[in-house]
């Protein structure tokens, strides 16, 4: 069937998106067979998540009771994503399709479903609204998608939290150890890490109380990384990197920086020349940013963290 330009314009917009998302070297993008969707893509760290959408502009009524059941009937997608042209009928039926779900084995896929609206105005051929419906698109689908998807939901107040512990260093070189050995107990590990028991486990139990550490007790004890965690532990790499003065082109990536800014991370008002270890340091402890920047400076001057490599297109 023939598509519309505006159709075209939106199926490929949504692909280019989170393509230009990988460039931040925090996840990696693989663009997948569509088969019975207008679009699908693999966003691949150590796991693969398949995200896979449809597009609806011309179509409406019972087309989107097909699309919607289409995209929730697949049950390896990670995400399905709507884009639609928004008018009062289309989101009058899209209500009704999804209510009608609440009844059926399929209510718990209705999490995965993301939809995003485009002003029913919108003109493919108007390079204006080309340029302002992308961004619209960019902003909402990595706060919405990519943000939970790829970072495993991490958020700014997660990144606070994390940044504000006073133990520089040591909430990164936990995670890391955890990734890469699990946990034993807080002897082992603190012997491990060379620091206090009690350091430790204050620290163990504020990521586990954050979210970045999980456990099949409430109590804590066999704690692995979550996905938020091993997000949080790939920014400070992208981080390490920057300090390092190896991100990317003059130590820029706009991708990256976009990401960091929508986690409250604003790394480049940071000089990496800013003394931020030892005496003479100059960090502003009100400045979660620099906080942060303390955290992955001091892990790596204590050789006690495995970096995660950066992620790219895989073949």
């Amino acid at each position: 069937m023939p598509t519309s330009p505006e159709h075209e314009f939106l199926t490929q917009a949504a692909l280019r998106i989170m393509e230009n998302a990988s460039r931040s070297r925090l996840f990696g993008y693989v663009e997948g067979q569509r088969k019975l969707f207008d679009f699908s893509c693999d966003l691949k760290k150590d796991w693969s998540k398949v995200v896979s959408g449809q597009t609806l502009w011309k179509h409406g009524g019972d087309g989107i009771d097909k699309d919607i059941r289409t995209l929730l009937n697949e049950p390896d997608i990670a995400a399905a994503v709507y884009i639609a042209r928004h008018e009062s009928r289309n989101r009058t039926r899209l209500a009704e399709v999804t209510q009608s779900f609440l009844n059926t084995p399929m209510r718990d896929r209705l999490s995965r479903l993301r939809v995003f609206w485009v002003p029913s105005d919108f003109d493919a051929d108007d390079e204006q609204a080309q340029e302002s419906t992308y961004s619209y698109l960019k902003e909402e689908m990595t706060k919405d998608l990519l943000m939970q998807v790829a970072l495993g939901g991490l958020n700014p107040l997660d990144v606070t939290r994390f940044s504000s512990s006073r133990r520089p260093g040591l909430p990164i070189a936990i995670l890391s150890h955890v990734k890469q050995h699990g946990y034993r107990n807080h002897s082992h590990t603190a012997k491990v890490l060379a620091t206090s028991k009690d350091a430790l486990r204050a620290e163990t139990e504020r990521l586990f109380v954050i979210g970045f550490l999980a456990s099949d007790s409430l109590q804590g004890g066999i704690y692995r990384v979550t996905d938020s965690g091993s997000a949080m532990l790939d920014v400070c790499s992208r981080l390490r990197d920057y300090l390092h003065g190896t991100l990317g082109d003059e130590n820029e990536n706009l991708e990256l920086e976009h990401i960091c800014r929508l986690l409250g991370i604003d790394y480049p008002s940071i000089p990496t020349d800013t003394r931020l270890l030892g005496k003479g340091a100059t960090v502003d402890i009100q400045n979660p940013t620099a906080l942060l920047l303390q955290h992955v400076a001091q892990a790596d001057a204590d050789n006690s963290t495995k970096w995660p490599a950066p992620y790219f297109r895989s073949p």
